[in-house]
């Protein structure tokens, strides 16, 4: 798909709402365990009251402003939006504990949603996000009723991988490689690496290659101001740190409890994949059709590679308002 769609050619996207265009809340999720110690707030934008609750989850490097083009439409379409910041990243709290992994950002969600008011929901989500979607939906069932889920680790399923004919070696995301070198320097010497970015702009530059150099999103998909809006949270140093854990995890950092990854997915899912992504390859789509029993899709999105709800918000929109519009029609009945 990447190599016959035409970029210079791709529809001009949603305008991005101004940086200050939503309402930033915030909700306790884990109270102070003990006298002297803090409660974990998250803070989230929540859109759209009344309607059917789609809980957006973003990934690294990202924050909840990787959905600012998806927030409004899908308000507007009769959805009730809650995009979280997941723990210690954009304005939510770190935590206290220093804990961060699939297991507890998934916990997060799940109190959050409670505190909210919805015991059922939908969930839109990629990279670290969605991990912590399946996550969610094995450790508490019945809670996400339909999913979509794109440019991410697929649930791991190794032997059903192999008996379907897949090569694991080929697997982008799981493996090392030149485009994923990163993620051994961020699991594996992380604190040898924030030694190095020692500084805001180096920090900053180093989040903004992940959107250019590295290739995990469509060429011009982001714009110098869209780069700056996108990149500022991981300007903090202690924000920027935390954000390698899940990939600390892969290199022996103790977790809170084992993410639940390794599990058919039976849960209605809408599968996505952006193509122009060099560190999730077309191995995504093979897994995905092996791990997602009760699926639609996959469904490779031309001109859209790691971040395609920001960099085709005008099909992915469209394509989450009627994945769920009947659990959106029977919410409103």
């Amino acid at each position: 798909m990447s190599g016959i769609y035409d970029h210079r050619l791709r529809p001009p996207q949603p305008e991005a709402p101004p940086a200050d265009a939503f309402t930033v809340h915030r909700a306790v999720v884990e109270p102070a365990a003990v006298n002297g110690s803090t409660d974990l707030s998250l803070a989230f934008i929540q859109e759209g009251t009344g309607g059917y609750p789609l809980l957006l989850l973003h990934g690294y490097p990202e924050s909840k402003r990787i959905w600012w083009r998806n927030i409004e439409p899908l308000a507007v379409a009769g959805y009730e939006v809650i995009a979280p910041d997941l723990r210690g990243y954009g304005e939510s709290d770190m935590a206290p504990d220093g804990v961060y992994d699939i297991a507890k950002y998934s916990r997060d969600m799940h109190a959050l949603m409670t505190h909210l008011g919805h015991e059922r929901f939908g969930v839109v989500a990629g990279d670290v996000g969605g991990a912590v979607a399946v996550d969610l939906l094995h450790r508490f069932p019945d809670t996400v009723e339909k999913l979509v889920y794109f440019n991410t680790v697929p649930p791991v399923l190794l032997e059903e991988f192999v008996e379907a004919g897949i090569d694991l070696t080929t697997i982008k995301a799981m493996g090392d490689g030149p485009t994923t070198d990163y993620q051994v320097d961020q699991g594996e010497h992380a604190d040898a690496l924030i030694e190095e970015l020692d500084t805001p702009e180096k920090r900053e530059r180093w989040v903004r290659g992940f959107y250019t150099h590295r290739l995990l999103a469509s060429p011009g998909a982001f714009t110098a101001e869209e780069l700056a809006f996108m990149t500022e949270p991981f300007r903090d140093r202690d924000r920027l740190r935390q954000a390698w854990a899940p990939y600390e995890g892969r290199y022996g950092r103790a977790q809170s409890e084992p993410a639940l990854m390794s599990q058919f997915v039976d849960v209605p899912t809408l599968v996505l994949y952006g193509p122009d992504d060099a560190v999730v390859g077309p191995d995504f789509i093979h897994c995905c059709e092996v791990a997602f029993r009760n699926r639609v899709g996959p469904v490779a999105i031309p001109g859209a590679g790691h971040f395609l709800q920001w960099e085709r918000a005008d099909i992915v929109n469209g394509l989450v308002e009627h994945f769920f519009a009947e659990l959106r029609t029977s919410s409103e009945a």
